[in-house]
């Protein structure tokens, strides 16, 4: 029962409280404050036989109150209110006269009084009761004539009232009980402002009657007031006598003379007519100061402050019970004790106070959040203690059933308010199972119905705790369902703070704890007290944390005691979820089957095509899409948070059924995942966490397993691959099964673009070997196998061995596909390569005449071929879209035509529209990002733009030394460019010290007998003759000749002696050695002279 409100009184014998109020204004404010109104709840009570007065009646706290209202001001009104409310209001013990009075400024002991202020009288001063003699006035104030003091409890409770902690409570329930008035802006109780509270001294008249002080330009002395100088004074409450009577003060010097003769604080005129009839109080406002100065500003706001001090006083009237005589309530039923150590929830307690409970129909509210679990049982013997706490009749009758018994006496009127709290409401089926009535009006067979016995009326209300949204729908019939989240850091940092007591935390570790426990205050409770008997730091716990998974689960299932739980409820986190868990199981089968799926994937953004997949791949026990959607509403309606998957693990293991669902998690995302390409890239990355997820569970026993992980992995690799991340493609894809042809495929390709080229060899011949028998030696695949193996073996200077395989390609695509086939075209020029490399000069005009012939037939020239470029653009715009790599190549291949046509510009237009429409869709550090950067710089110093090619080669060596490795071939052939750079810049020694690096970094990797270390690549052979050069700049000739000596020599090799550059290579030879036999000559002349 709500401790704070009575019943509703059957009868007006039941009122023990009544308020009496001269003015409306002041009713509106004391009505503004009842907690309830009995009058909406039914007929208004009777009066007695020849009543003339209106009441309101309602409740204030704990007492029932009725209001009288008064037809005008005065004494004789008020004794004649206060005569008619006593004979139809016979059980009145407290009369409090509410009200605004004109307050004497300052009281005879000096104490200060300001408009707002507020008196609670000690004693009654009918000043203008008396005699009028020639020239005086006689008041009477014989013992028999004064009005008497109050009784014995009114002036107990003053005297507590005016101590220093009495003051300190009115003060304080006086400002919470205003901000309510003020929700009502037509009660305009706000403080009317500085300004507005004008003291002229007591000798200064007012100018014209019937005017306002504005309006007749009163001028005279205002006196000083300390307590104005403070800012907006907040009302204060005084205690002492009031002159009361059937004038109005209006005098500033009889007011100060009367209050100097009487000791008086205040005038008002209802108290001395309500005094003698009931023990009484008065509560007044002070809105004038007894002058000739009255204004109605103050008025509102006066009454306001004299309410909420009536309201905060009637807080501590407490009524005494007659002998023999039970309490009435009200009940607070509640079996745990109060918890000292809760914190936080601010937003979630603002909400519900919030709420109105005082409506026509029942108000249900609940509370969604993780919680424990209630039960059927529970509840019975819930109602069966509040039934013999409240002496329901007849809850001692054996043969009584609880559950109605309870429901209909809570639905009666006559039972008051009442609020009931159903905690841990968790289980829809204990309340909405769908069962028969019975017949005889008990509760056997509602057992799992329990919702029926929830007491519907409009004078109780209901607030509800789950952590399953459908019941809490279910219960509040959909109305009001509050969500209550995880907690604000603030929240937690005070949650911490007050259960880490002695223990020294820092802000950060807090945040960092309470972030890693997703601000989940039980979990926070439960790490908190794990510190507490172990004497571990908030660092401590978080490694612990962070060691493993398992470490979590087990540290969120230790056992741990704390205020405010049930004794028969799981402590530890992990138990109280797994209880969520079994319910789930229970109330729907399927989504206890998604949970347990769920459970071995990725803890975030699980991807519904998952959980469709599995239900599609049922079988006979298909799922449609209306019972996976309810399925997954089960779901959503338990607040979980994401650390809830590692205990799912946990409840499938101790059922024994995780590698089940496991097997299902590894088939279904491997049926959904596809391969990684630049068209599934996205969501193929959305999909990899649950990929990495399903992928390190221990489950590749059946074949079917084996394909599906092999088949994931595969899928997986792709997407490295596309994105460029050559290594992490090649360690999944070394994990793949290893009789899986395309997945040792991509390995070895993958080992290739690393420059792992012994790897690759090694794994190309195994592939080749099992595609010759798998697909036969003239399939596609492994022709494309034999030629990457071929260029592996290229890449070694193994010739001989290149030279085979590559014979073999092109004598099987000629008869596949015909001579002038472009994939013919290509292994013909592959071979030509080879043959280069060989010195086999007259193999490499055969045959390079041939192919130079077949395309001369192909593409007639190269004007031809940028005609043909640009179809192929525009026709890769139009299927695969402007910014498809497929597209960027098409591109980039025209740009090179432009770039060989010298079309500096055009060239250049299209060279950057490739690079940052990779940097867009493939990222700044893709590798192919990379090349076409790298083609750029390169373009740039063939224009002789040295600057340019300088920064961005530089750009790309950064990231290349760092993705790939100073040892990697891309690597080594940005050092080499930038090399040629500072050379051409001048920079004489940084480009002496790059080339060398290149070489020996080659020498180092490759091996001394490499064709790159042997300087036979026509690359090499470049950077020799560009470090000649960067030598003799910096005047070292004779080095610089015998480097240029061995280019010579070595181009006569391998390039022939009527190549441009062998003889580009002895014209700088002979000229240099002019230029040292010159110098000779000119050191001999020196000598003879």
């Amino acid at each position: 029962m709500n401790p704070t409100r009575p019943r509703r009184p059957a009868t007006r014998a039941v009122f023990e409280v009544a308020v009496i109020c001269a003015l409306p204004i002041e009713a509106d404010a004391v009505d503004a404050l009842f907690d309830h109104h009995w009058d909406d709840e039914g007929p208004p009570y009777d009066k007695a036989a020849g009543g003339l007065n209106a009441y309101s009646a309602g409740a204030i706290g704990r007492h029932n109150v009725v209001l009288a209202h008064m037809p005008g001001m005065g004494k004789s009104n008020a004794a004649a209110v206060a005569a008619n409310c006593r004979t139809s209001f016979p059980n009145i013990k407290l009369a409090v006269v509410v009200g605004i009075y004109g307050v004497v400024p300052f009281a005879p002991n000096g104490d200060e009084t300001i408009l707002g202020d507020v008196i609670i009288i000690d004693g009654v001063v009918q000043y203008d009761f008396g005699r009028r003699l020639p020239g005086r006035f006689a008041r009477r104030d014989t013992l028999l004539d004064a009005l008497g003091r109050p009784n014995a409890e009114v002036r107990a409770l003053l005297a507590k009232l005016k101590g220093l902690r009495g003051r300190k409570m009115l003060r304080d329930s006086m400002s919470e009980y205003m901000e309510v008035l003020r929700v009502e802006p037509e009660l305009a109780a706000y403080y009317p402002g500085i300004a507005q509270d004008r003291l002229f001294e007591a000798t200064y008249r007012h100018v014209g009657d019937g005017m306002l002080c504005e309006e007749c330009g009163c001028s005279g002395k205002l006196v000083p007031r300390r307590r104005l100088g403070q800012g907006s004074p907040q009302p204060v409450v005084h205690f002492g006598l009031i002159a009361s009577g059937d004038t109005v003060m209006k005098s500033g010097e009889d007011r100060d003379n009367i209050a100097q003769q009487e000791g008086i604080i205040a005038f008002e005129m209802e108290g001395a007519g309500v005094w003698d009839s009931f023990p009484c109080v008065v509560i007044k406002g002070a809105c004038d100061y007894a002058d000739s100065h009255k204004t109605k500003a103050w008025q509102r706001y006066a009454a306001a402050t004299a309410a909420a001090c009536a309201k905060a006083f009637l807080g501590h009237w407490v009524p005494s019970l007659q002998p023999g005589e039970r309490p009435a309530g009200p009940w607070f039923f509640v079996p745990y004790p109060r918890n000292s150590s809760f914190v936080g929830r601010t937003a979630t307690l603002r909400k519900l106070q919030q709420l109105s409970i005082q409506s026509t129909s029942q108000e249900r509210i609940a509370l969604c959040g993780l919680g424990g679990i209630g039960t059927a049982e529970r509840f019975r013997q819930a109602y069966a203690s509040i039934a013999q706490e409240c002496q329901v009749p007849g809850y001692d009758d054996p043969k009584t059933d609880v559950l109605p018994l309870m429901k209909k006496w809570l639905e009666r009127k006559d039972c008051g308010r009442w609020l009931m709290v159903i905690d841990n409401a968790d289980d829809v089926q204990v309340f909405f199972a769908q069962q028969k009535r019975p017949t005889d009006g008990s509760s056997s067979g509602r057992e799992g119905n329990l919702g029926y016995y929830i007491p519907e009326c409009s004078h109780g209300a209901i607030l509800i705790t789950t952590r399953n949204r459908q019941t809490g729908s279910k219960l509040t019939k959909g109305k009001c369902l509050i969500d209550v989240g995880e907690m604000d850091e603030e929240e937690t940092a005070e949650l911490l703070r007050t259960r880490l007591d002695g223990i020294n935390t820092t802000s950060g570790e807090s945040s960092a704890l309470s972030s890693r426990l997703e601000h989940l205050p039980l979990a926070l409770v439960q790490a908190s007290a794990f510190m507490q008997e172990n004497c571990l730091t908030i660092d401590n716990y978080l490694q612990l944390l962070d060691k493993s998974d398992q470490h979590f689960v087990d540290l969120l299932s230790e056992e741990f005691e704390t205020e405010g739980r049930d004794s028969e409820t799981p402590h530890a986190v992990a138990e109280t979820w797994i209880l969520s868990f079994e319910q789930i199981q229970r109330q729907n089968a399927f989504a206890g089957e998604l949970l347990s799926l769920m459970g071995l994937f990725d803890r975030q953004a699980i991807p519904l095509d998952f959980l469709s997949h599995y239900s599609e791949q049922l079988g006979e026990d298909k799922i449609g899409d209306i019972e996976l959607t309810k399925a997954l509403g089960v779901l959503k309606s338990f607040c979980f948070i994401t650390e809830v998957q590692l205990v799912t693990k946990r409840w499938l293991s101790k059922k024994g059924t995780i590698r089940r669902f496991a097997r299902q998690a590894l088939l279904v995302v491997s049926d959904v995942y596809r391969y990684g390409n630049y068209e599934n890239r996205a969501i193929c990355s959305a999909y990899l966490p649950h990929a990495n997820a399903v992928l390190k569970l221990d489950i590749t026993k059946t074949d079917e397993e084996m394909v599906a992980r092999t088949s994931l992995l595969d899928c997986v690799g792709g997407l490295f691959y596309c994105q460029g991340q050559w290594k992490d493609a090649g360690d999944v894809w070394a994990q793949a099964h290893p009789a899986t042809l395309r997945g040792m495929n991509n390995l070895a390709m993958a080992y290739r673009n690393q420059g792992r080229w012994k790897v690759a060899e090694e794994l190309g011949i195994k592939v080749l070997e099992m595609k010759k028998r798998v697909l036969g030696e003239e399939h596609p695949s492994t022709l494309i196998s034999m030629a990457i193996l071929a260029a592996t073996y290229s890449t070694q200077g193994r010739w001989k061995e290149a030279e085979a395989l590559e014979v073999q390609v092109m004598e099987t695509t000629k008869e596949m596909f015909g001579e002038e086939h472009p994939e013919t075209l290509d292994t013909m020029a592959s071979l030509v390569t080879t043959y280069w490399h060989q010195e086999r000069w007259k193999e490499v005009e055969k045959l390079g005449l041939q192919v130079l012939d077949m395309r001369k037939r192909v593409i007639a020239n190269l004007a031809e071929t940028e005609e043909l470029e640009v179809q192929v653009i525009e026709a890769r715009k139009k299927l695969l879209g402007e910014e498809h790599p497929g597209t960027l190549i098409s591109i980039g291949n025209l740009a090179w035509t432009y770039w060989q046509q010298e079309r500096w510009e055009e060239a250049e237009n299209l060279m950057l529209q490739v690079s940052e429409a990779k940097k867009r869709v493939l990222g700044e550090e893709h590798p192919e990002t990379l090349v076409s950067m790298g083609n750029l710089a390169s373009m740039y110093s063939d224009q002789g733009r040295w600057n340019e090619a300088e920064k961005l080669g530089l750009q790309v060596l950064n990231i290349r030394m760092r993705l790939l490795g100073e040892g990697h071939p891309h690597t080594l052939i940005s050092l080499a460019d930038l090399a040629k750079t500072h050379q051409k810049l001048g920079r004489l020694k940084e480009a002496e010290e790059l080339g060398v690096k290149v070489l020996e970094a080659r020498k180092r990797i490759l091996g001394e007998e490499h064709p790159h270390t042997l300087s036979k690549h026509p690359d090499t052979l470049i950077s020799m003759a560009e470090l000649a050069h960067t030598w003799k700049s910096q005047g070292r000739l004779e080095d610089a000749l015998d480097l240029m000596q061995t280019c010579y020599r070595r181009r006569q090799q391998v390039l022939g002696q009527d190549h441009p550059d062998t003889a580009s290579t002895l014209s700088f030879l002979t000229e240099w050695q002019e230029q040292q036999d010159n110098m000779r000559r000119g050191g001999d002349n020196k000598d003879r002279r």
